[in-house]
Formats: structure tokens, C-alpha cells, sequence
């Protein structure tokens, strides 16, 4: 690897601050505004980044090897139904992008719609759709190259034939259709910014541009938003009520669900109210103060998840016509296991639990009662699950770490395979999974999944990549992925640390690595490694940490304050300048999440998560690769290339420092199947490298 060039050398310009009394030095801040000198720097970047991925010894084996575990299973996803019809995310083996399928009632499959059909540049994928509760429409949201700036198709779900398309600026599936079938609400943002988004009434064969404002501030009286308050309006698909979702913070990281809320106020109106939307007689059901993470309706109650005066959640009820959340009646109680979401299926509340990151079933009576087990068919996750708008059933999709995923009918008894999503070839028999419960600084067990070949030797000499994310209560699930048995084949171990800051457990789990608590999410993952270590399962010159989007918090602030922790370090579209997070379109919404820059305490918050602030001259840092794509709607790239820059300028280690670039990618959603799998042989090869080399 010796011919390789060295990547090219950014320019310092160092812009010096004082804020609140504390003196900030930034020499990439040019780098923010974009331009040619920046985009000429980035592409000389993505060129040295790709030529020593590409030269590296195990990548082509890798990527072979790769490309055939992930050729081997068809991936159902994204389930939904309506009438007598299922659809689903398909994406076979040798798709580029999942399409949109429907199963009618006799069994019969087909393709509904393709978004490699769509024209233009790079590629097109399917971010969400939502079918109509007839069957017979389905608006389906897609974007290009992975940007997440959606347009709405709306497709015949007879014909398949397109029926129209609304421009982009939509995000997020909050989607409702009317009973008419021929109208739905959806939420847009402005074309040049994130700020007074609003939500819309549209009519089949209208002009988009024409649609009438449902919801927006300053429209109605009753309801109070900020500029960065996201309006959200949902229409149940029966009875005669309907809810305004005000989202006053960073949403769930994938836009498919309206679970995992936080500091949301919900409001209910009569449905009659769509016609004057300026007069709608909404009343405030509960505020961001109560802690309501999700919902669900019946005819005449709203089922509210809420985490206030329970920190692991209770259900509450409360009858749409009388909305006062401190008379609410207690559905299902607190316990130690944590509430994730619920959902109506009959005259049933289907339960969705958390127990030690396992998910649980239960089942109680609406009218009341104790609620009652569901066998689970795996010690797994729950994917996914939804239910019939109709029909007292609903379909989930349940899995492991081990075990492909199985999709589950239950019909108001029990769960039922229904025999829909193929078994996978890839045989997990000799891998095996291990929960830890890893003792932190100050006492607190912190949750460690450890993955590897049965056969493993804990002689310490084991090549490992630990992850973790820790933010905005994010649960990591069990999730089968048939491409890492690359991995445990070349004895590699895979470890995820359920980090505060995350779900684990609920609540205070999320609260306990939160604004100014936020170091113990990067502490805990130090800690996770040195018990990884400590228990010979790896040593620091074999051990990799790897990290995504706000995963970038422990990543980053793991390799500034333990550099000799680490071979090498993987971060991927990460928050690594979180000072100067609040100037991005996404920064705004992350303010509860991390605080703002505008007050004293909110700064110092700020730093204790800024990587880059961080990296001092001399170090000798690890390897380091990190990724971004120029179509990143969440993360731009200035945030990974000014860590890059810095670490280039500053690590005295001589171990390379890589910026990965994707042209045609974004913040990971809406992938192509060679994106996914090429990253991940990029991943696995450079920790591999670095670890022969230490």
C-alpha cells in the first residue's frame, strides 16, 4: 500500500469565538459553506479514501464472501394491510432496492410498484408508503439517492398504474387517509428550510400546490407551535376523532413509525373540525412534560404510553369526547419491564414490551383485566408489526440475532407463523450470542450483546468491532444480519453496547445519558470495551469501535479521550461537531436532545459530545474511517470532513485517517443492496488491516 498518495491537505483558517465566556477555535469552518475549494478537497478525499479501501489485503474476500450471505435471503419489511390485501418491502437477492408488493386474499403475489421505474440520477428508493384503508390506493413516499426529501406517488392498487405525484418536501410517515378513500392529510416543509412546517389536505386529481392547510402555526387558536415544531395530523381510520401530534424534538431515527415520540404535545379534535381547520375545536390532551412515546385508538379512546410518574411506562385510557389525561384510567400498569408501544386489535390492546432487550407480548381486554403473556416464538425482537383497520388481527415481524426473521399472525389469541417470509439458507447454528451485564464507573450495569463463533478462544487476541448508539432513547434490538458470518468465520467478535442514552430501560435509561449527563454515554462504552478486554475477548491493538448518526457521540468522544483504547474506529454520517450542530437544518429539533450553543449550560453540554473540538496535535490517534454521503438530509458532510481534516493534521500516530464518500448516497436510508454490502467489506477489511498491524 505504499503507492498510495496522502490525501489532500485542507486549508486552516481558524475562526476564534468567545461564548459565555468559554473561547471556541474551529479551523475548518469554512468548510461549512460548502463551495468549490470544499467539494475539490472532498472528491480528492473520497478518491485516496477508496484507493486504500481497495488496496487492503482481506476486501475482496471480504466482499465475495459478503455479496453471497446477502444473495441467500429475500427481506420482507414494512408490513401493512388493508381490505383484503398485505403489503410489503420485498427486496430480493439481486435487487438493487426493495419494491412495494401486494398479496391479494387467494395468495397470489405481485409487484405493485418499482422505484427503480422512477427517472433521474443515481437511484430511487421506497423511504415509506401508507395504503388506504379500502385497499385500494397506496401513497407511497420516495427519494432519490437515499436524500429522504420525499415526493408522495400515489399508486392504483389494482393496476399499479401511477395516479400522481407530489413534489418533494415531505418527511415522515405521519400519512392519514380519509374514509372516502379518495383524500389523505400528509406533512410537508417548506422547499428551502426545516422551519413552519405544516400539514396538508389532499384530493385525488387536485393540484398539490392548491392543497388546503390542515395544520401550521398561527392557523388556530388552540394550538401553540414554535418554527421548529413539527404539526403532524392523524385520522384513525374509524370512528369520528382525530389527533394533532406536535413534535417539539428529534424524532424516532427512521421516519417509519410513530413510536418512540419524545417531547410531543397531543391534541384531539372531531374530525368534522378538517372542514374549518382555523376554527377546529382542539383540546390539549397531554404536554411534553407527560412523556408520551406512543398511541393508539379505538372508536371512542385514545390509549396513551407515557413514562411520566413511571419510568419503564404504564398504558393510560382516556375517552376522546372527555380528554383529561389526570383522570385517565391505568390500562397496564408500571412493572420492570419497559412499555414500547401498543396497538388496538379488536376489542384488545396488544402490548409491546421491552424485558432486558427482549421483546414480550401481552394481551388484555379493553374493557379491562390483567394483562396475559403471549408465548414469544424466538428470545428476539419484534422488527416491526401492524394491524388490519378493519379486522381484529395484526401481523408481526419477529427476529434475532440469530434467527432470520418470521412473520406472525396473531388473531386476537395467539401468534401464528404464517409461513410468509422464507427461512433463511444461512445456517447462524455455530454462532453464539451473549448478553453481559458490564459494571461502569460508577456501579451502573450497562447491557453488552457479544456475537461471535462458538469455538472462539478468549486468549485476547480476537479482532472485534463494538457499537453503540445512546441517544434520543433509541433501543438496539436483536437484528439478524446473514453478512456478518463473514465476520465470525474469520474469528471476528461483534459486541453492542446498549449505552445510556438509549432505551434499554426505558426512560431514566434515556435520561441517564442525556444534555449535561451525556458523558456517561461515552463512558460507557470505554467501559464496555476494557471489560470486553479484561475477559480476553480482544486487546487493544485488535479492538474497533464503529458508530452511526448520533452514534458518533461515543465513537468520537471514545477515540479523543482513549485513543490507546482503540486500532481502529469506524463512524458513519456521524454528529462529531456538535458546537456547531444547531447551524444544520436538522440541528434545531436536536436542541432537547443536546442542548444549545445559545445558553451557558447548553454549550457546555455540547462539549462534553464535540469529537472534533476535542483532537489535539501530537496524539497518536488510531486508524480511523469516516463515512458520509452528499445527499445526507440529517448529517452534512462538513461534519465528518472537518474530523478528518483535523485528524489528519493532528495524529502523530501515522495510521491512516479516511473520508468515504458515497456521491450518490445519504444518511443510510435508502441504500442500494452494493452500497450496503460495499460498506460493510470496506468496514470489516480496515479494522481487519488495522488489527494485523498492531
Amino acid at each position: 500500500m505504499s503507492d498510495i498518495t496522502e490525501p489532500p491537505i485542507a486549508r486552516v483558517d481558524v475562526v476564534r469565538e468567545t461564548l459565555h465566556g468559554i473561547t471556541l477555535e474551529d479551523p475548518y469552518r469554512w468548510m461549512e459553506a460548502g463551495g468549490e475549494e470544499f467539494h475539490h478537497w472532498l472528491d480528492g478525499q473520497a478518491r485516496h479514501a477508496r484507493a486504500h479501501l481497495d488496496a487492503l489485503p482481506h476486501r475482496a474476500g471480504l466482499l465475495t464472501r459478503i455479496r453471497e450471505l446477502g444473495s441467500a435471503l429475500t427481506q420482507n419489511f414494512g408490513l401493512a394491510m388493508a381490505a383484503d390485501r398485505v403489503f410489503a418491502l420485498v427486496r430480493e437477492p439481486d435487487a438493487r432496492v426493495p419494491v412495494l408488493t401486494v398479496t391479494e386474499a387467494d395468495g397470489a403475489s405481485r409487484v405493485l410498484f418499482d422505484p427503480g421505474t422512477v427517472p433521474g440520477d443515481g437511484h430511487h428508493a421506497i423511504d415509506w408508503y401508507v395504503p388506504s384503508p379500502d385497499g385500494r390506493h397506496v401513497a407511497c413516499a420516495v427519494s432519490a439517492s437515499g436524500s429522504e426529501d420525499s415526493s408522495i406517488h400515489v399508486i392504483d392498487a389494482d393496476s399499479g398504474a401511477l395516479r400522481e405525484t407530489i413534489p418533494p418536501t415531505t418527511r415522515f410517515a405521519f400519512l392519514s387517509w380519509l374514509e372516502d378513500g379518495r383524500s389523505f392529510v400528509y406533512h410537508r416543509y417548506p422547499e428551502q428550510h426545516l422551519l413552519d412546517s405544516r400539514s396538508f389536505l389532499h384530493q385525488l386529481g387536485a393540484d398539490p400546490a392548491q392543497d388546503a392547510v390542515v395544520l401550521a402555526r398561527g392557523l388556530n387558536p388552540h394550538i401553540e407551535l414554535t418554527p421548529r415544531d413539527r404539526p403532524f395530523l392523524v385520522v384513525p381510520p374509524h370512528g369520528e376523532w382525530m389527533l394533532a401530534i406536535i413534535s417539539h424534538g428529534a424524532l424516532s431515527p427512521w421516519p417509519w413509525t410513530s413510536e418512540q415520540l419524545s417531547d410531543c404535545t397531543i391534541y384531539v379534535a372531531p374530525r368534522a373540525g378538517l372542514a374549518d381547520p382555523a376554527a377546529c375545536p382542539w383540546r390539549k390532551v397531554a404536554g411534553a412534560a407527560d412523556g408520551v412515546t406512543t398511541f393508539a385508538t379505538s372508536r371512542d379512546t385514545l390509549y396513551l404510553v407515557s413514562h411520566r410518574d413511571a419510568p419503564r411506562s404504564r398504558v393510560l385510557a382516556v375517552p376522546f369526547a372527555a380528554p383529561d389525561l389526570s383522570r385517565a384510567r391505568v390500562v397496564v400498569p408500571a412493572g420492570e419491564r419497559v412499555v414500547e408501544s401498543v396497538r388496538v386489535v379488536g376489542d384488545r390492546l396488544l402490548v409491546r414490551d421491552l424485558d432486558g432487550g427482549v421483546s414480550r407480548v401481552r394481551h388484555v381486554l379493553l374493557s379491562g383485566g390483567e394483562p396475559a403473556d403471549l408465548p414469544m416464538p424466538v428470545e428476539g425482537a419484534i422488527l416491526e408489526w401492524t394491524t388490519h383497520p378493519a379486522r381484529s388481527e395484526a401481523l408481526l415481524l419477529v427476529a434475532g440475532w440469530t434467527d432470520a426473521p418470521r412473520l406472525y399472525r396473531y388473531d386476537g389469541q395467539c401468534l401464528q407463523d404464517t409461513g410468509l417470509a422464507p427461512r433463511s439458507p444461512v445456517d447462524f447454528g455455530d454462532v453464539h450470542v451473549r448478553m453481559l451485564h458490564v459494571p461502569a464507573r460508577d456501579g451502573t450495569p450497562v447491557p453488552l450483546t457479544v456475537i461471535h463463533h462458538k469455538d472462539l478462544e478468549l486468549d485476547g487476541d480476537n479482532p472485534a468491532v463494538l457499537t453503540g448508539y445512546g441517544s434520543h432513547g433509541f433501543i438496539d434490538l436483536p437484528e439478524f444480519r446473514p453478512e456478518m458470518l463473514a465476520w465470525y468465520e474469520r474469528g471476528g467478535v461483534y459486541a453492542v453496547a446498549h449505552l445510556r442514552g438509549g432505551g434499554a430501560y426505558g426512560h431514566q435509561w434515556h435520561e441517564a445519558g442525556r444534555g449535561e449527563r451525556k458523558e456517561a454515554t461515552i463512558t460507557d462504552l470505554i467501559d464496555c470495551a476494557e471489560h470486553l478486554i479484561a475477559l480476553g475477548y480482544t486487546r487493544p491493538g485488535r479492538l474497533a469501535a464503529e458508530g452511526a448518526s448520533a452514534g458518533g457521540i461515543p465513537t468520537g468522544g471514545a477515540l479523543v479521550r482513549r485513543p490507546d483504547l482503540w486500532a481502529a474506529m469506524a463512524m458513519h454520517a456521524p454528529t462529531v461537531n456538535a458546537t456547531r450542530n444547531e447551524f444544520t437544518e436538522s440541528g434545531p429539533i436536536n436542541v432537547p436532545e443536546f442542548g444549545s450553543f445559545t445558553t451557558e449550560e447548553g454549550l457546555r453540554d455540547l462539549l462534553i459530545i464535540d469529537a472534533y473540538m476535542r483532537v489535539r496535535d501530537g496524539v497518536p490517534y488510531p486508524a480511523v474511517l469516516l463515512t458520509t454521503g452528499l445527499r445526507d438530509a440529517r448529517v452534512p458532510p462538513w461534519q465528518p470532513a472537518k474530523l478528518a481534516a483535523r485528524l489528519q493534521a493532528g495524529t502523530a500516530s501515522g495510521r491512516p485517517v479516511l473520508l468515504r464518500v458515497e456521491e450518490h448516497g445519504g444518511h443510510g436510508v435508502g441504500s442500494t443492496r452494493d452500497q450496503e454490502q460495499a460498506l460493510l467489506a470496506d468496514v470489516l477489511a480496515f479494522v481487519l488491516h488495522a488489527s494485523d498491524d498492531s
